[in-house]
């Protein structure tokens, strides 16, 4: 047992498992921003309007994708919805912090068009650090038995 699991009494967390948990929610989370990236530039929104958006889809996709593992486990719908805030809201959070942060930040990523490279380059390039930020911190929660722990229940 390592020094970390012992002190917090969480589960064991390997590097492997967190990667997994993050790839979970980085589907959901993907799936929203991508959709919310879209409407949002389609429609020609203000970026603030596009980004908030897309972190609402997020959240909604994240939300739904972890209901619909702990709803095939037969679990009442109430306890789903608390099962999915404990186990992704805060990796939902830092994923759509990381991955907005590089949308804005990269020069002429939000007001490119959807045909644009820079735009689809851009939103791929956030999302893949969004996965590498969010993996370490899904690990630190998985270990002190929160975040996607609360989902191995369920499994």
């Amino acid at each position: 047992m390592d020094h970390d699991h012992a002190q917090h009494g969480g589960t064991h967390a390997s590097w492997g498992m967190a990667a997994q948990a993050t790839l979970h929610c980085l589907t959901g989370c993907a799936l929203g921003e991508i959709v919310g990236m879209v409407i949002g530039t389609a429609a020609g929104l203000h970026n603030a309007a596009t980004v908030v958006l897309s972190v609402v889809l997020a959240f909604v996709f994240g939300y739904a994708l972890t209901m619909r593992s702990v709803l095939r486990a037969e679990v009442p719908l109430r306890q789903a919805a608390k099962v999915a805030l404990a186990s992704d809201t805060v990796s939902i959070a830092v994923m759509e912090l990381i991955d907005n942060t590089v949308m804005v930040g990269v020069p002429g990523a939000m007001t490119a068009g959807l045909s644009d490279l820079l735009f689809w380059g851009s939103l791929a390039f956030s999302l893949a650090l969004a996965f590498v930020v969010t993996t370490p911190v899904n690990r630190w929660m998985i270990g002190r038995g929160k975040g996607h722990a609360v989902m191995h229940a369920y499994h």
